[in-house]
């Protein structure tokens, strides 16, 4: 990378003459967004790095080529990401995709990289539908044919000189991978053969294009034939290029990505495996590839246009130099826009080799680009906007403001302010978008008022804005226009939103309920009153009441929560149902519930999905009495779908686990890589470990090796998880279980686990599997991929004390949040152990004590009646000792007619009166 020396060290003197010259910025501060503008006039080359998830960008040498070199860089990415993990949230699946996707924008801003995907839409095929080990899986399920002819599209559209996948074909590699490796190689040469696809270019009207170089990462320093040194510090952005890298990796925050990096060498190696060039040993990634217009004039055979191309890339260098002045550098690139507009004419009628022709007038039309921006930053001009909503329905009308400024020191002219929309859109620009002149310091508001047609498409996630601004000067007698997002997001959404809480509804067809409550949840998105009637779709033998309610709002973001009570047909079947929600106004109907998602480092983005409650009806046995602490990790929603199916679970914060009394639960549960996001976990695990020593259950669920798990101080005893993760993991969701120890309390307490639990599960089985763990630990399940190694260590558990521990690798927070019955039962199995000798242990003392418990909970609104079920169970507790069984019947039948007649009176609440029943049935049943 010889050329490129002298820039670097032109760079660094710079910086000393930066206090002394005419800056637009403060002193000793780098004008960072003008050298963003004018760096790539330096060169006409293009990369393009493959990938498949957002975050598997290379980003320290993409900052390196577009920072540090001024490259046209851009990320190709397969999909959204959304079969990932997620560290700030508790969104999954699609939501979590569009995170990842607006991560992936961010990121990529701060590297000056393009971000795009090959995923279109929330519903496209090319999913991220977890860990796959193989790319033939990857493809089935993608649609070969649809992501190659999406890929050799955008190569065509893009044109790049050089592509490099971000990983190679290897079969330690992640399977989706390995498959943007293997198609961005066959892409080579099928990009460039009008045959592939030849409706790209009869109907389209894309070009052949032919790449001229692939990379591939290099497996080491020795088996590289390009090592590019990118560790150098840049003064513009006072870091390395690492380090600027690893700044883009932090916005992938939901992926817990980013890292602190000193500045010190960093080589990159690479290594050549398709070139266009016969010498294919080089040691400079675009060796041969003309590198600017200078060595463009080498290329072209016309002397006319060879000597302009000369020129222009005098006149970029030029510019280049002049930087850090804002006000020399405007005119030379409106000059040298017009040269470029006058030689892409000559290009066009010139008699030039075709491909040759067609690569130089891509390469004039970037360069185009790329002096539009550099003439509006240079200009000083700043373009705000400012929306009267974000948020708008079909057939509304809205006011966006424009605020145009004139930050720099010199007048700018004849300014045109717009909004560009689709053609159905219409935008009244009001007084003063045309703009003769404008004086340094002054600024000026432009308000617009849209139009948003009554059949407008609604907002898409991953689809252009549906308004951007457009701001266009004149100077020099040239021209200059930008089109720029709004500075924030614009959707157009359904008048209503409804959704129903919760989304998703366990039936438990062995403790069925009379009436399940269903909230329903109504946002307005109308500018203005609406009226609205909502009701639920219920499946054939449900009611509800009421059948349908009223909601009335008086403006826009209004709520209203309507409270349903379901009752299912006596008779319910075993299996899947689902039941929508819906709200009618003005004769139309809404089914649509909008998930809004905001989180700081990204732009607000907006989720549509159809608002259908999904049901599953199953039988889930549990003990009646079982009392669950959870630790929540902010990473699954598991402590919430044990309430919904009538768990009783305590949410435990920092202070219970410091100094609250743990004996009360009879199992602490711990959210999946709790260690990760709960420092208070750590610092008080030693409190969870006494609790298992002194008779408690604790069931831990996955973590990685990273998440602050330590092998020999965080479980009782030495537990190691697996380490390198791909090879821990079993990802087929249907793979074969075999449970080692079927008899075993484990898989027969409270419910009988049977092949048919294992069925039906989602994604995968389990992630992180311990490779090594003590021999105190028992193991119970055995499962693995196709064709590998079973692995034993989904379920350990050892005696600790008094109690237990059980680390499970399995993935229940996914089968759970998906409603797989047998993801419900085996883990209440894991739940419950040790309650089976509770239950066999019931006695009118312990009953007692249950009902000083739900006293003290709120369930019963009489202190006459508390104390009258006490002093009935310490009578029965006489009988019991002097084993007077006929006596402990009839006193704990009467009991239940007690209880009976508090319920018709509702001086207690159901919950009460179900666990107080169950066990009177349980002792009763116990002394008869």
């Amino acid at each position: 990378m010889k050329k490129y020396l002298p820039l670097l060290l032109s760079l660094l003197l710079l910086t000393a003459l930066l206090p002394f010259q005419g800056l637009a910025k403060e002193k000793d501060d780098p004008d960072v967004e003008l050298w963003n503008a004018v760096n790539p006039l330096n060169t006409t080359v293009t990369f393009l790095n493959t990938g498949a998830h957002p975050d598997d960008e290379r980003s320290d040498l993409l900052a390196y080529l577009s920072r540090g070199l001024g490259v046209k860089t851009s990320s190709l990415i397969a999909n959204r990401g959304e079969g990932g993990q997620n560290e700030i949230g508790n969104e999954l699946g699609n939501a979590l995709g569009i995170i990842r996707s607006n991560e992936m924008i961010e990121a990529a801003k701060i590297t000056g990289v393009k971000a795009y995907h090959l995923s279109e839409t929330t519903s496209d095929p090319i999913y991220d539908f977890g860990f796959s080990k193989s790319p033939e899986e990857t493809l089935e399920k993608w649609g070969e044919d649809l992501t190659y002819e999406r890929l050799i599209r955008f190569i065509r559209s893009y044109q790049p000189d050089v592509v490099m996948p971000s990983f190679r074909n290897v079969p330690s590699q992640h399977g989706h991978h390995r498959t943007m490796a293997i198609l961005s190689q066959r892409a080579f040469e099928d990009a460039t053969d009008p045959t592939v696809f030849p409706e790209q270019i009869e109907e389209e009207g894309l070009s052949a294009w032919q790449v001229k170089k692939l990379y591939l990462p290099a497996e080491s320093g020795d088996t590289a034939t390009t090592s590019v040194e990118i560790g150098d510090y840049n003064p513009i952005y006072e870091m390395s290029y690492p380090q600027l890298g690893e700044k883009s990796r932090y916005m992938h925050k939901s992926q817990g990505m980013g890292k602190d990096v000193p500045v010190e060498p960093r080589e990159f190696n690479l290594e050549l495996q398709k070139s266009i060039y016969p010498n294919k040993e080089d040691d400079d990634i675009f060796a041969n590839i003309p590198y600017d217009f200078s060595e463009w004039a080498t290329v072209v055979s016309e002397d006319d246009i060879s000597a302009n191309l000369e020129n222009l890339q005098k006149d970029l260098n030029e510019i280049v130099n002049l930087y850090p002045d804002r006000e020399a550098i405007l005119p030379n690139s409106q000059e040298a826009l017009r040269n470029v507009q006058k030689l892409t004419d000559k290009v066009e009628k010139g008699d030039i080799d075709a491909s040759v022709k067609n690569d130089l007038l891509h390469k004039l039309e970037l360069k185009e680009e790329q002096l539009q921006k550099v003439s509006l930053i240079a200009s000083g001009l700043d373009v705000k906007t400012t929306l009267d909503s974000e948020v708008v329905t079909q057939g509304e009308s809205t006011k966006i403001k424009m605020t145009i400024t004139n930050n720099g020191k010199q007048a700018i002219h004849q300014i045109d302010a717009s909004l560009l929309t689709s053609e159905e859109w219409t935008v009244d620009s009001g007084d003063g978008s045309d703009i003769k002149k404008l004086e340094p310091n002054e600024s000026r508001d432009i308000t617009f008022t849209v139009h948003v047609p009554k059949d407008a498409a609604y907002y898409q996630p991953y689809g252009e804005s549906s308004v951007q601004s457009g701001i266009t000067f004149k100077e020099e007698g040239i021209e200059t226009t930008n089109i720029l997002e709004l500075d924030e997001t614009f959707a157009v959404l359904p008048a209503l939103s409804v959704s129903t809480e919760p989304e998703d509804i366990v039936v438990n067809t062995a403790d069925l309920k009379s009436e399940y409550t269903v909230n329903v949840k109504v946002k307005n998105y109308y500018k203005g009153e609406k009226n609205a009637s909502v009701s639920l779709n219920l499946p054939e033998g449900w009611t509800s009441v009421p059948e349908k309610a009223d909601v009335n709002f008086k403006d826009r973001l209004d709520e209203q929560k309507t409270q349903f009570k379901i009752t299912p047909p006596e008779n319910i079947e075993k299996g899947e149902f689902s039941a929508e929600a819906i709200v009618e106004s003005d004769g139309k109907e809404y089914d649509t519930t909008v998930q809004e998602i905001s989180y700081d480092h990204i732009k607000d983005s907006y989720f549509q999905y159809p608002s259908t409650m999904d049901g599953v009806a199953f039988e889930l046995l549990k003990p009646d009495s079982l009392k669950i602490g959870y630790i929540e990790s902010g990473f699954d929603e598991v402590a919430d779908y044990l309430l919904d199916v009538g768990f009783d679970v305590t949410k435990l914060n920092e202070a219970d686990l410091q100094s609250g009394d743990l004996s009360q639960y009879d199992t602490i549960v711990t959210g999946i890589r709790a260690n990760l996001s709960r420092p208070d976990l750590i610092k008080n695990n030693q409190r969870l470990l006494e609790y298992a020593e002194n008779g408690g259950h604790v069931v831990v669920q996955y973590h990685k090796p990273g998440d602050n798990w330590d092998t020999n101080k965080t479980p009782p005893y030495s537990l190691e998880i697996g380490m390198p993760s791909i090879e821990w993991r079993v990802t087929d969701e249907d793979a074969q279980v075999t449970m080692t120890q079927p008899d075993h309390k484990l898989f027969n307490f409270p419910n009988k686990i049977t092949d048919n639990d294992w069925n039906g599960w989602v994604q995968e089985r389990g992630l992180y599997f311990p490779m090594n763990w003590d021999d105190r630990y028992e193991t119970f399940v055995s499962m693995a991929d196709p064709g590998e190694d079973p692995f034993d260590s989904g379920i350990l558990m050892t005696n600790y004390g008094e109690g237990t521990y059980l680390y499970t690798s399995l993935v229940f927070y996914r089968q759970i949040a998906n409603q797989v019955p047998g993801g419900y039962r085996i883990f209440t199995n894991l739940l419950s152990y040790g309650a089976e000798e509770d239950a066999k242990e019931i006695s009118a003392a312990k009953m007692r004590t249950l009902v000083e418990r739900l006293a003290n909970e709120g369930e019963f609104d009489s202190e006459n009646d508390v104390h009258l079920l006490t002093t009935h169970l310490t009578a029965v507790s006489h009988y019991e000792n002097k084993e007077q069984a006929e006596k402990v019947v009839k006193h704990m039948t009467s009991f239940k007619q007690l209880i009976n007649q508090m319920l018709e009176n509702k001086s207690i609440s159901e919950k009460a009166f179900s666990d107080l029943d169950k066990e009177a049935d349980n002792l009763i049943e116990k002394w008869q």
